[in-house]
């Protein structure tokens, strides 16, 4: 009777996979419930807004709400069928983010345009150019997901990645001026007549696919100890070639393009990166020093690094100088005045920091929304950067599990340089805040950062079916074979 047991238990093992995979819920209407909230939230951000700058509401608002409804809506629809059980909470904390950024831009666009009435100027809005670049980078998001069906498959490419990411990475500091002009100290944008893209916040999410295949093909050439030094194994000097490269990079980046934010988002996005993939803080202490002395070298030579290091002890004492801390000082002057509350959206003077819808975006959220709601901004952040690394930890191969991390420690390293330059924390970088400032290759370079975490998350927590090994079928009881079994002596 052993065979027929056998049998039965056989049958809904191997179809065990695929009951699992009917059954394991994907969230996909959780995931629409909140994308229906933010909405909702952004409509009423929107009537606060205008309520308090214009007194009266417009039918702009319904197109607005109805717009981003609209769009997110078609992003949902795209999550569900291409990545049905990616994390449910990964684009409704992009939609909030994006949705906030729209009715802080609307904001300042009502306060400019109401100064260029007075001045008797023309003022073009700058909303439904930001609803227009999150219409394509939707597209794009969904193009990813379409070509991509499987993240491992980035392992292919990821030399040719890294080709490219260096390529854009260096453009705008070879190519002329006419070219890649020197825009607010920095000489980081690509300009070809009406038409203008930063090239370094793609090379940031190329670069990332190619050290993250990089660490997992040469793991063990990092993990190899060489001379032991008041107890800690120092790596081999033959070994340290990719962080001296990535060092050369970044500081690359800080003398010939003058941007520091992308110097040190680059940077320490890689040494974290190894870390995860060596659990050697060495590597970290190696890094942090090389970097240290090397912003130190570049702070003796350089006058544009001196200037942002002046305005950042004290931005009163250079408030009137050319490329002064004007700028800053302006914004630590409305973060003080929404102080914990806030004065309420449209309420405050966010219009009078330079910038305000582009770099400096996080100090009108500070003062129109005050502490509560800067805080409750960054947690938002956190809440998405957190998801990205639970899906990394979660899938199953090495290489997404250093590509989730990286792109999540991107994003809150991002976050990090915007609101500490914004506050005072570190020298100003001139950084966009991720999905919040105004501008196409930030929220283009950050959707396409989205779809891979949508990706790998979906990796994470599809079910895998066809597991088991299927069982060996035995021969009827009757047809079987007699054995002989000894007594032992």
């Amino acid at each position: 009777m052993a065979s027929p047991a056998q049998g039965a238990v056989g049958g809904p093992a191997a179809g065990q996979g695929a009951a699992a995979e009917s059954t394991t819920p994907t969230r996909r209407g959780t995931e629409l419930w909140l994308l229906g909230f933010a909405a909702a939230l952004v409509t009423g951000a929107l009537m606060l807004v205008e309520a308090n700058q214009e007194q009266t509401l417009t039918f702009r608002i319904v197109w607005y709400g109805l717009a981003f409804l609209a769009l997110f809506g078609v992003a949902h629809v795209a999550v569900r069928r291409f990545a049905p059980y990616a994390d449910p909470l990964i684009l409704p904390c992009v939609a909030v983010l994006n949705g906030l950024g729209l009715v802080i831009i609307y904001r300042i666009d009502l306060a400019l345009s109401e100064r260029a009435i007075q001045a008797g100027r023309d003022f073009n809005n700058d909303v439904p150019k930001q609803i227009l670049w999150t219409t394509v980078a939707l597209a794009l998001l969904l193009a990813v997901l379409i070509l991509i069906k499987d993240h491992r498959t980035l392992t292919k490419y990821s030399y040719t990645f890294g080709l490219a990411g260096l390529v854009l990475l260096a453009l705008p500091a070879v190519l002329p001026g006419f070219i890649a002009p020197t825009i607010n100290g920095a000489k980081i944008w690509l300009r070809v007549g009406p038409f203008s893209i930063q090239p370094g916040e793609f090379s940031k999410v190329l670069l990332l696919v190619f050290f993250a295949a990089f660490l997992v093909s040469k793991r063990d050439l990092f993990m190899a100890a060489g001379r032991r030094v008041l107890g800690i194994d120092l790596p081999r000097a033959r070994d340290l070639g990719p962080v001296l490269f990535a060092w050369a990079m970044s500081l690359g980046v800080l003398i010939f393009q003058k941007d520091l934010g992308t110097s040190l988002l680059f940077y320490g996005t890689i040494l974290v990166m190894l870390y995860v993939a060596t659990e050697r803080g060495v590597w970290v202490g190696i890094g942090v020093t090389l970097f240290v002395g090397g912003a130190f070298v570049a702070y003796k030579l350089f006058t544009h690094v001196q200037q942002r290091v002046a305005n950042w002890f004290d931005p009163l004492a250079t408030y009137n100088d050319i490329g002064g801390g004007y700028q800053i000082a302006q914004a630590l002057f409305g973060l003080g005045t929404g102080g914990v509350g806030g004065t309420g959206l449209g309420a405050g003077r966010p219009d009078l920091v330079p910038l305000a819808n582009t770099d400096f975006i996080v100090a009108a959220i500070g003062e129109e929304l005050g502490f509560i709601g800067l805080a409750a901004l960054l947690l938002i952040y956190a809440v998405l950067a957190l998801r990205g690394m639970r899906s990394a930890l979660a899938v199953r191969d090495t290489f997404g599990k250093l590509l989730g991390g990286g792109l999540s420690f991107l994003l809150i390293m991002q976050v990090f340089v915007v609101v500490g330059g914004v506050t005072k924390l570190i020298p100003m970088t001139g950084i966009t805040a991720p999905f919040l400032s105004y501008g196409g290759s930030s929220l283009l370079a950050n959707y396409i950062l989205v779809a891979l975490l949508l990706r790998i998350s979906d990796a994470a927590r599809r079910p895998q079916s066809g597991s088991r090994p299927r069982p060996v079928p035995q021969a009827p009881i009757a047809e079987a074979h007699t054995v002989m079994v000894e007594r032992p002596s």
